[in-house]
């Protein structure tokens, strides 16, 4: 009979193990902790990775495109300087990425991805919900991208009304550094899918309240395992990572790998 328990004991704690929550998996900036962030090299490495979606970065450059870029000066991450909204395509292009790698446009990015997983564009700086509206949706027209595989997120929450306003079927998710309790308005207001917080901020009880609202959660940047772990048990509905093959990797004793 004490065989008979264990057994049964084991067994049930290994069918738990397999039916815990899975969260997406979103490459933060690409494969960040492997390759140039924001870069094409990064984003291939995160789909060989197996990711279910990319997050990237937006800026308008001077020249009017899209670029792939986070900071609002290229000093710290290429050979040049200056504020990415000064320079046009052409000086963008001349630019080199940790030494190697050049910056993308949004157009290369769509193209190298063809809808095959999701993508999550941050509008990092102003004036960017127009164009990316326009973009994305001759890509609905002309490719395979579907708007089921685009959401739109950001901190500056009026570049999302404005985006709300010119697109409502292309998903949103807010942003924020706070709270993610503070962010239930706007998430209604916008008819928002997401929140995307602070990974040291959400709670088991912040995480029940978005939740009773009918709001995903999305937490950023979740690289550690024990944090990993932690959104796990608080059942986030995905985990925004550098390092995308932690999430299911052997080493995380929650999960079987994926």
């Amino acid at each position: 009979m004490k065989t008979k328990s264990i057994i049964l004991i084991l067994t049930t704690m290994i069918l738990a193990c397999n039916n815990l929550h899975k969260p997406l998996v979103i490459g933060h900036r690409g494969a960040r902790g492997h390759a140039a962030e924001n870069t094409l090299t990064s984003i291939q490495k995160a789909i060989e990775l197996g990711v279910d979606g990319i997050e990237i970065d937006i800026f308008r450059c001077a020249s009017g495109e899209l670029v792939v870029f986070h900071d609002k000066s290229v000093e710290k991450l290429t050979d040049g300087t200056g504020f990415i909204e000064q320079l046009s395509l052409d000086s963008i292009k001349n630019l080199n990425v940790l030494g190697q790698e050049k910056i993308p446009t949004l157009n290369e990015v769509l193209d190298l991805i063809n809808g095959e997983i999701i993508l999550n564009i941050e509008l990092k700086g102003s004036n960017t919900s127009f164009l990316t509206h326009q973009l994305i949706n001759s890509y609905f027209k002309s490719t395979n991208w579907k708007p089921e595989k685009i959401f739109i997120s950001s901190f500056d929450w009026n570049e999302l009304r404005a985006f709300h306003q010119l697109n409502k079927e292309v998903r949103i998710a807010i942003l924020t550094e706070d709270d993610p309790v503070y962010a239930i308005p706007i998430a209604k207001e916008l008819n928002a899918f997401a929140i995307n917080p602070n990974h040291k901020l959400l709670t088991k009880l912040n995480a029940e309240k978005i939740k009773s609202e009918n709001i995903s959660i999305y937490p950023w940047t979740v690289n550690e395992i024990k944090d990993i772990n932690r959104m796990k048990k608080i059942g986030v509905d995905a985990i925004i990572t550098d390092y995308p093959e932690r999430v299911y990797s052997k080493n995380n004793k929650l999960l079987v790998n994926k």
